[in-house]
């Protein structure tokens, strides 16, 4: 194949967007594949390129890999996620690619995370030589399904990206590449960060005009193009999967793996498949018109966990595939169990009241938001955040149950403060009393009557609520009791709310997507391939997780430490040392949510002989009466030497905090 290092693309306004495009020695043009996201193609992104797009062009494709406006050594500067601007670029691109002499005139669009939202965002601006896309652990919900807000509930991993976006915003161009401008575009970047991207997050805390723009479950019309959906049960992302599967109107399948927030060659835990192979085929079908059936294959293959112990790291996960030919699929039906004094029941209870005060660490055994699979960043063994909270357990099963959908379960709740959280786990309790979470949901019950306005609760009326879990496939296996857990703080995955609510519950049921029958066939996904590894001396090897939770005995202050490293490299190919290192610390009070701190440190440092640069950020959120007050530092050295520093803090008010101005 070909590989240019350096491609240009000049847009309208004579911004300069840098690519990198590998692309097959091939006599006649061939179809192009985009992605299109900030995380810069000469250093930080590279080792992902190197084990994806090769395989692409190895297919027979034009691979083209665009620093978008702002990053890496492209022009201009960025401030935001997913604006119009990048939505605009990203038409021109696709335009420009389309007219290049090597290039059919069909493009086509693949993306995780950042790029697999922006690949649906961009396809629902219809360019014209846009043919198919591929998204992989994304959203089509900015507001409910994204690391910011889960339920209404201020996600602490608003903090944890929003610092590591606050460090890459503004990164430095390659001299080897811009020359002499780079200091230039660097001090322009820098300047252009108007604030810490979290706390624009937190300013809008419902479903706004903000988070609406760039969702694409608010017009899944807009949508015309064959779109491929791939996801992992461990990742973060699983939901957008079945919602574009049920609402898109177009050609689409989806694929769930078992792994994390990965490419599913490459993801843990496994096993993994042929995610390029898969990929390729779905671009033959609609970039190269070849007719290789994958639309009369079914429209969902999901990999069915079995139940296994709980750990917080797993090399494979236990199961099998499983297939459904539609979704929603008529071989999945809903069973419907009560809450009661008793437990879980087919029947619904006489009255009762339980009422629940979880210690502020309830949430201990949470594991990450968006686990990556590289450390222990998944959720352990659920007994003692159980302890912390009211929980409902059926009888032993007397035949396996295997759960494919999205569970729900309904509560009537009196709270005795005018803010409150629920945290609602559904468990699987092992003859041995080991309990693994299956699946879970978040309320902010300021937000119990929808996203788009946050109200205080009054103290003491009872309300009813509906808190969707994730989709999830899950076998039961018979002998095993389920449980709904119900507790009112889930810390550190959540930021907790300054004051500790009681809640008593008096109704309640849970809704179960239940598979029944053997399903469609299931389609061959492959063996795991992937193109060569970069070359890269490891100076700090990348992980990702958890490390220590501390307590201590006499104050019952809990402490959780996370490791957030990308590592440390030096890329034979460019002849460059990359560090992206970072770490958060979680701390709270066992009786005194008020107290709890988050900080999250981050570093981002580049050299080659004498060019040497280095940002630092220091994020800080607590809470104050009516909202949160974060403290964000940015200072940025060439050679040692400070060039830069600012600081910023911002206090925003909190959607259906008593006594604040609405956000």
């Amino acid at each position: 194949m070909l590989i240019e290092e350096t491609v240009w693309i000049v847009l309208s306004d004579g911004c300069r967007l840098a690519a990198r495009l590998w692309r097959p020695r091939a006599p006649a043009p061939v179809p192009a594949i985009l992605e299109y996201l900030p995380y810069r193609r000469r250093d930080r992104h590279r080792g992902d390129d190197a084990i994806l797009h090769p395989g692409l062009a190895a297919a027979g494709y034009g691979a083209i890999r665009v620093d978008m406006r702002g990053a890496g050594d492209s022009d201009g500067t960025m401030d935001d996620e997913y604006t119009p601007q990048e939505w605009a670029d990203a038409n021109e691109v696709i335009a420009w690619i389309a007219q290049q002499p090597w290039c059919s005139g069909a493009v086509g669009l693949i993306g995780l995370s950042w790029s697999a939202f922006n690949a649906l965002q961009i396809a629902a601006t219809r360019p014209p030589a846009l043919k198919a896309i591929v998204t992989v652990c994304g959203s089509d919900d900015r507001f409910a399904d994204d690391m910011h807000y889960m339920g209404g509930a201020l996600l602490n991993d608003n903090l944890q990206y929003g610092a590591t976006l606050f460090t890459w915003l503004a990164p430095p161009p390659d001299p080897e590449i811009v020359g002499e401008r780079w200091r230039e575009m660097w001090l322009a970047r820098m300047q252009a960060i108007s604030e810490p991207p979290a706390a624009r997050w937190m300013r809008h805390a419902n479903r706004d005009g903000y988070w609406r723009s760039g969702s694409a479950c608010e017009d899944y019309s807009r949508i015309e193009v064959p779109v491929l959906a791939v996801g992992g049960w461990a990742d973060g992302y699983t939901n957008a999967v079945h919602r574009l599967l049920s609402h898109l109107s177009g050609p689409r399948k989806g694929v769930i793996g078992p792994g994390a927030h990965a490419y599913s060659h490459v993801a843990t835990p496994g096993p993994a498949f042929d995610f390029i192979g898969l990929a390729a085929r779905w671009f033959d079908r609609w970039l190269k018109d070849v007719d290789n059936g994958i639309e009369a294959e079914p429209m969902l293959t999901a990999w069915m966990q079995e139940d296994e112990p709980p750990r917080p790291q797993y090399s494979v996960r236990q199961g099998r595939w499983v297939a459904e030919d539609t979704w929603p699929s008529a071989n999945v039906a809903s069973r419907t169990l009560h809450l009661g004094p008793g437990g879980l029941a087919a029947e619904a209870a006489l009255p009762f009241a339980v009422t629940v005060k979880s210690p502020g660490t309830v949430g201990l055994a949470s594991g990450e938001w968006c686990p990556y699979g590289w450390g222990p960043d998944m959720p352990g063994d659920q007994r003692e955040d159980d302890a912390g909270s009211a929980c409902f357990d059926s009888g032993p099963l007397d035949a396996p149950l295997e759960i494919l959908g999205r569970p729900d379960v309904t509560l009537s709740v009196t709270v005795d403060r005018p803010e409150a959280i629920l945290a609602i786990r559904l468990n699987t309790v092992a003859p041995d009393g080991t309990s693994a979470r299956i699946t879970y949901g978040l309320l902010s019950l300021a937000h119990r009557d929808g996203f788009a306005a946050g109200k205080p609760l009054v103290p003491g009326e009872r309300i009813e609520v509906s808190v969707p879990l994730k989709v999830v496939g899950y076998r039961v296996p018979a002998g095993h009791r389920l449980r709904v857990a119900v507790s009112t703080q889930y810390w550190p995955l959540t930021m907790p709310l300054p004051v500790a609510a009681t809640a008593t519950l008096t109704a309640g049921a849970l809704t179960l997507p239940l598979r029944g029958g053997e399903g469609a066939a299931v389609p061959e996904l492959g063996t795991p391939w992937s193109p060569p590894p970069l070359e890269v001396e490891v100076i700090e090897a990348p992980a990702r997780g958890r490390l220590a939770i501390t307590h201590e005995v006499a104050t019952g202050r809990a402490s959780v430490e996370v490791v957030r490293n990308l590592g440390a490299i030096r890329i034979a190919e460019t002849g460059l040392e990359l560090r992206a290192l970072g770490s958060e610390t979680y701390t709270t009070r066992r009786d005194d949510p008020s107290a709890a701190t988050s900080v999250a440190l981050r570093t981002a440092a580049f050299r080659r002989g004498d060019w040497q640069v280095r940002i630092e950020t220091r994020s800080t959120l607590t809470a104050t009466v009516t909202g949160w007050r974060l403290h964000a530092e940015y200072e940025a050295f060439e050679t040692g030497a400070r060039v830069f520093a600012r600081e910023w803090t911002i206090e925003t008010p909190r959607a259906g905090a008593p006594g604040s101005a609405e956000p």
